[in-house]
């Protein structure tokens, strides 16, 4: 390639390997990502078929409706050892970075409507989704985008055949299909990064479930018809029809017919323990509720923070203030229902929100080969904050996880760069009653000076209130080692 090549963005530098991700399964090509920016390289032998796709109108109308990530062609890393007629993309770096075992229930079926509607739109301009898995989703907010611009591939206009099928149904429907008739969480995904056979969920079905309605296609007889491969067995040709209108016709049935099992498969009871919590919390008086609505308010206005880290999100409340301040919120919850409920707020109203169901104490671990293809979950959050939110979040680590507080303080300091709004919560609480167990000679003589005492290594105390409930709201600023603010060291 041309380095001077004047259609070419500037050259970059790679990070070093081991703090990058590289994909290494695509044929194609790899992927790294950089703190700003994901980097793909295409082998010579796809570059060709990839330019084709880049100067479609296809590839510029995905573009333009946001169901495709970005895209241009860069000059090579100036560390890199390139190949002769190798290919150089970038794309615009998505954070925070999620995988389908931290989405909720309605972001599983906005990922897989996302995928079906590629799919058709690609048959009608030519091109066919050979991909369709949702490890090739990442939401941009609460929206969902399709990352991976090696998916497509110019389709035989008289094939009816969706190779990309089983996958679908493998990667998508069967977790979700699983979910609902077998209650397998959909975190348990994260070991099954090529999805689930149906013979799996045909053994843990019961007898009658196996010829459910919804079951019977894609599990019972899916199972029951599966032959064995046999030893130099012929490759089966795809089928064609001779008119490629029909064609065209038989795929979109298909796909519209997947659309209706998902939607089925989604259409679940999303209450759950916590998803009606701030209507049912006894302990909030209503003046309790819009004390700390203000307080946290007053907080945001005057901090004014970009990026908010929105710890125990619950459906969301806090989050939204954050984003009516110009924050854009990453709501983190370990009550899958409560955060469904937040996403599709969220999705509904265009807000900067991207939902993680995960449990900040015990967080997401990297996975993949040699832990290496998925990040962790504190890798991807850890620094990038400017404010981060625990509000009735303290107590379920030092009663639950029995973390000590300075723990807590540690942890947060990794998080936020800058702010923490912290809600303390005394022992005479009843919440912090209920679940203190007993153990009062453990916890029940923690105090609000214990926890400032804690944190302070790293935080001071600048803004603070009570509410008529005894519980308190804190406002806290990162410090270094002299004592100094983070914010007097950035000027």
């Amino acid at each position: 390639m041309n380095r001077n090549d004047p259609g070419l963005c500037e050259p970059y530098e790679l990070v070093t390997l081991n703090e990058s991700v590289s994909t290494f399964r695509d044929p194609a090509g790899q992927l790294y990502l950089t703190p700003s920016h994901a980097i793909r390289r295409i082998h010579p032998e796809s570059a060709a078929q990839t330019r084709v796709f880049l100067d479609s109108e296809f590839r510029a109308g995905l573009e333009l409706s946001g169901d495709l990530v970005a895209t241009e062609i860069v000059a090579p890393a100036t560390n890199a050892a390139v190949d002769a007629g190798e290919l150089w993309l970038r794309h615009p770096r998505i954070d925070p970075i999620s995988y389908p075992w931290e989405w909720t229930t309605g972001q599983w079926r906005s990922a897989a409507d996302l995928t079906l509607r590629l799919a058709g739109r690609g048959i009608d301009a030519g091109w066919n989704l050979k991909d369709a898995t949702p490890l090739n989703i990442i939401f941009h907010g609460a929206q969902p985008v399709l990352v991976d611009v090696l998916s497509f591939e110019p389709r035989d206009p008289n094939s009816a055949v969706w190779l990309a099928y089983g996958q679908f149904v493998r990667t998508f429907l069967l977790p979700l299909l699983a979910a609902k008739y077998l209650k397998w969480p959909l975190e348990a995904t994260l070991f099954w990064r090529d999805g689930y056979e149906p013979a799996m969920l045909y053994r843990a079905l019961r007898p009658w479930q196996r010829f459910h309605p919804h079951l019977l296609d894609v599990v019972t007889l899916a199972t029951l018809l599966e032959k064995p491969a046999k030893s130099g067995q012929q490759t089966r040709k795809v089928a064609g029809v001779s008119d490629p209108a029909l064609a065209r016709h038989i795929l979109h049935k298909r796909f519209a017919r997947l659309a209706k099992q998902i939607r089925h498969a989604t259409q679940t009871d999303q209450t759950s323990q916590w998803s009606g919590y701030e209507k049912a919390a006894t302990h909030y008086g209503s003046s309790d509720v819009e004390s700390k609505q203000q307080f946290v308010q007053r907080v945001l206005d005057r901090c004014r923070p970009v990026r908010v880290l929105d710890i125990g999100a619950n459906t969301g409340t806090y989050s939204l203030l954050a984003t009516e301040a110009g924050a854009q919120v990453v709501a983190l919850d370990s009550d899958r229902g409560a955060l469904d409920i937040l996403w599709r707020t969220a999705n509904r109203d265009k807000k900067a929100v991207a939902p993680l169901v995960a449990n900040i104490a015990r967080p997401t671990p990297a996975a993949g080969w040699r832990n290496r293809e998925q990040l962790s979950l504190l890798k991807r959050l850890g620094g990038d904050f400017d404010m981060v939110l625990m509000l009735a979040v303290i107590h379920h680590l030092i009663l639950r996880e029995q973390a000590p507080l300075g723990h807590i303080g540690e942890l947060c300091s990794t998080l936020t760069r800058r702010w923490l709004i912290l809600e303390w919560v005394p022992p005479s609480d009843p919440m912090f009653q209920e679940w203190m167990r007993g153990r009062d000679d453990l916890y029940g003589h923690l105090s609000e000076d214990d926890l400032i005492r804690a944190f302070a290594l790293w935080f001071r105390v600048v803004d603070r209130a009570t509410l008529d409930n005894q519980r308190t709201l804190l406002l806290m600023e990162r410090t270094d080692a002299s004592g100094s603010t983070t914010g007097d060291r950035r000027g």
